[in-house]
């Protein structure tokens, strides 16, 4: 017991007094030098590929498309479906050009994750572990908001990534305000010196949860003169103060998940409706009465919902929902029993994940069946703002917040997409929150997001059709009975490219399921849902 106080301890300074914590005592195992994947080539080819190029525009193929060490040179339609390819129509290939045969494949931008924190100490997950799960599932870039293993870890992170040194997605750092400060922030004299602090180690944007508002105004004020990016979870601790309509106003670029947001929406109260016993570090309390909050703000499409939505779009601001985070909230079976945590799930995320008083996100003391009926009114609500925003314009990205309440890195984000599918999202505008609109979302759209020439080659091969069916994107692929009544899996990612260094993605998994499989063995450990002892 006195161990997992320690750990919510360290979980809560680490996320919302950040100050207290140094990068020595937080950080998880260091990622190992990268021995996977090949390239970048003086020239690589893929040839024949139908393109989903993450623009919106509708798949077209078959497509060659060239790339120069990590750049996409050339993208060429080069015949008809169904039609044998005229070679003549085909770029020039140099004499040492290395080919990927892809006819019957789709080719995609890497996937952006804008929630991606990179494992933790009380999850046990070691960077490798994590970066091979996403990367096997195709992201190729992610924002970590609050650099929770510290924002010196991160960065070094950060820079082997860019140089390709290890097997790792683009990180963007966003350290938690306050991460490293001497004390508590509580002026905004402090909060500005922070700002300039974190800009001048080479931080990429901010992550909140919250501050007095004259605090989070020289903070946002500060951080738009250092070209910082900004993002909030409204915590209940602080939403009262201040909303994500108050926040946007101030200059916040962008929120997670949706706390702040319902806030921005009363029409008949300030606060919301807490019952007299709550206490918020009950997390049973504070996920259980987050799932009435929808229900107390403003009708769909009435007044006040459309005059919130019309300034956040007049603000250019970014939603990232992370809708699969709170899934289990809605669906605690769903979540728990999904078929990759056998393989994938290490033996101490699967224990942090367990029911219990201190671990964050464990959150099911005794989840009923009228919390999940709240929850799934809850989405409904949610949904329709999210996708509403998205159809007037508004930037919707993809993040996934993996390593809590059951939700596995690479796997959590493809279920991201499908949950999207559902809020109502057209497969093509799934794909483009998925790439475009997250690389927008970093400032980074003109060097991906898109399969276009000039852009970085980060790339997303899949032998399936993800339009027809997201879950081919899944890492164990989707179920599918053959002409000769077989049941096979077919799908997951075969190749993700970043900057034109070629990985085979089932082998990263491989690797991960060997990670899992050694701790197992090393501890004896055989998964087992939570009371079946």
């Amino acid at each position: 017991m006195k161990k997992h106080y320690l750990l919510l301890c360290a979980w809560a300074v680490s996320f919302f007094s950040a100050s207290l914590l140094t990068a020595q005592n937080r950080g998880i195992e260091k990622a190992p030098d990268r021995i996977q994947g090949v390239g970048p080539f003086d020239q690589l080819i893929i040839r024949g590929a139908t393109l989903i190029n993450g623009a919106g525009s509708p798949a077209i193929g078959p497509v060659d498309v060239v790339i120069e060490q990590n750049k996409i040179t050339d993208i060429r339609v080069v015949g008809y479906p169904g039609v044998e390819i005229n070679e003549n129509r085909r770029p020039e290939a140099k004499e040492n050009a290395k080919i990927i045969d892809a006819e019957g494949m789709f080719l995609l931008p890497g996937f952006v994750d804008m929630h991606g924190h990179i494992g933790g100490k009380a999850q046990g997950t070691p960077a490798e572990y994590v970066f091979k799960l996403w990367m096997g599932h195709g992201i190729t870039t992610i924002r970590d908001p609050s650099t929770g293993n510290g924002l010196d870890w991160v960065l070094e992170h950060k820079e082997k990534s860019d140089k390709n040194e290890i097997t790792a997605p683009r990180i963007e750092a966003y350290p938690a305000f306050g991460l490293g400060a001497e004390k508590k922030i509580s002026s905004p004299e402090e909060a500005r010196k922070w700002v300039q602090s974190i800009a001048a180690k080479g931080a990429d944007g901010i992550k909140f949860f919250g501050a007095r508002p004259d605090i989070m105004e020289a903070a946002l004020d500060e951080a738009k003169k250092h070209n910082l990016r900004s993002a909030c979870h409204h915590a209940q601790t602080d939403v009262a103060w201040l909303n994500v309509l108050n926040t946007a106003r101030m200059g916040l670029t962008s929120m997670e998940h949706w706390y702040g947001l319902p806030e921005a929406m009363f029409t008949d109260r300030t606060i919301q409706d807490y019952p007299a016993d709550y206490n918020y570090q009950n997390e049973q309390d504070r996920f259980a009465e987050a799932g009435n909050l929808w229900a107390q703000a403003a009708e769909p499409y009435s007044e006040k919902w459309n005059a919130v939505m019309n300034e956040l779009l007049e603000l250019d601001f970014t939603i990232d929902p992370t809708f699969n985070i709170y899934e289990a909230n809605r669906d605690f079976m769903r979540a728990r029993r999904a078929e990759w945590h056998e393989e994938y799930t290490l033996p101490s995320l699967w224990r942090f994940y367990q029911p219990s008083r201190v671990s964050h996100g464990s959150h099911w003391h005794f989840w009923s069946t009228e919390k999940e009926v709240d929850w799934k009114h809850n989405y409904q609500l949610w949904m329709t703002f999210v996708n509403e925003y998205k159809n007037r314009g508004g930037r919707v990205t993809t993040g996934s917040d993996s390593g809590y309440i059951y939700q596995l890195y690479g796997f959590a984000y493809i279920r991201e997409l499908e949950l999207l599918r559902e809020a109502g999202f057209h497969p093509l505008e799934v794909i483009r929150a998925a790439t475009l609109k997250g690389a927008e979302a970093l400032g980074r759209d003109k060097e991906i997001g898109t399969v276009e020439v000039g852009k970085l080659a980060d790339l997303v091969l899949v032998e399936e059709n993800p339009l027809s069916n997201l879950k081919v994107l899944y890492g164990t692929g989707a179920i599918k009975l053959n002409e000769d009544n077989e049941v096979k899996r077919v799908g997951g990612v075969k190749y993700t490219i970043k900057d034109g260094i070629i990985y085979d993605a089932k082998a990263l998994l491989e690797d991960v399921k060997n990670i899992v499989e050694a701790a197992k063995k090393e501890e004896g450990f055989e998964i087992k849902q939570p009371g079946m002892n």
